[in-house]
């Protein structure tokens, strides 16, 4: 979550659009979905792919399919395609995710011309959603497999939730503040979201009960990787960080654990908030 200024404005309980989505997006999850010890657990490779070469095609069957806005999805579709220039996403799982995610039901406007614009978007208390590109980089880089346990520090709205919820196993997730998590909460449950567990606590703590992890992804700079989290990060597993001072130079990383020793590649320059020990409420300084 990039850092920058507060946003007051509190969702509505339910938006009048969020039910028809939810009704695609949680089909589109539960296709193969199985109830077990630990929940209800998703087979990405099963999660319908929606048309990915053709604009008109992937817009017809978004609203018809789901009831999607359909000025919402030109802008969706258009972003789609920068990334995709860019290279921010890569493979056809990570642009199935981003295609499928709604980014607008995360967001605190339903402005086309924000909500799909190259940049954060603020929901209060001193934190953003990260733009997309960052978002579609940081999927991509930590390159979630079907049947991987996946971490994420920092939930904040949940939108990157979301996105990974559609490539993996089981997404567990902390957020330090509770009306954060609250909120994101109630939208996996709009959503149908059920391959998502999340808890409220010190993301530095990791989630120790849940560890190994094959991927873990953090939403929050810290100055070096905290011992206890790179500790949760299985033999051969991938984190992707940003790393920095809160008000200096930040840089994405990728790291992997290889031989118990933990390899170190440089990505992007960034700025996200930074990552704050303790579990705290909204209205505290550095909460998440």
């Amino acid at each position: 979550m990039n850092a920058n200024r507060a946003d007051s404005i509190r969702f509505k309980a339910v938006r009048p659009t969020i039910a028809i989505a939810a009704i695609g997006f949680a089909a589109a999850l539960l296709t193969t979905a199985s109830v077990m010890a630990e929940g209800a657990r998703i087979d990405p490779s099963k999660i319908k792919t929606p048309p990915m070469n053709s604009a008109k095609a992937y817009i017809t069957y978004m609203t018809e399919w789901r009831g999607d806005d359909r000025t919402l999805l030109v802008k969706r579709w258009g972003r789609f395609r920068a990334m995709v220039k860019n290279r921010d996403l890569r493979r056809e799982k990570e642009k199935r995710a981003f295609l499928l995610a709604p980014r607008e039901e995360f967001a605190r406007t339903r402005n086309p011309a924000r909500v799909y614009a190259h940049s954060w978007l603020g929901i209060g208390f001193g934190v953003t959603i990260s733009g997309p590109h960052i978002v579609g980089r940081t999927t991509t880089e930590i390159d979630v497999k079907p049947g991987d346990k996946v971490l994420e520090i920092g939930t904040g709205s949940g939108y990157q939730t979301a996105v990974l919820a559609t490539l993996c196993r089981r997404v567990y997730t902390v957020e330090r503040s509770g009306d954060l998590l609250r909120e994101a909460e109630a939208r996996f449950k709009e959503l149908g979201l059920h391959n998502v567990t999340s808890r409220r606590g010190d993301g530095s703590r990791g989630w120790a009960a849940q560890a190994p992890f094959r991927r873990i992804i953090v939403t929050a700079a810290a100055e070096a990787i905290p011992e206890e989290l790179a500790a949760q990060l299985a033999e051969d597993g991938i984190m992707v960080l940003p790393l920095g001072p809160r008000r200096g130079q930040q840089v994405l990383m990728r790291v992997r654990r290889r031989g118990g020793a933990l390899e170190f590649e440089e990505l992007e320059r960034v700025r996200f908030v930074p990552l704050v020990a303790g579990a705290g409420e909204v209205g505290q300084p550095g909460a998440a």
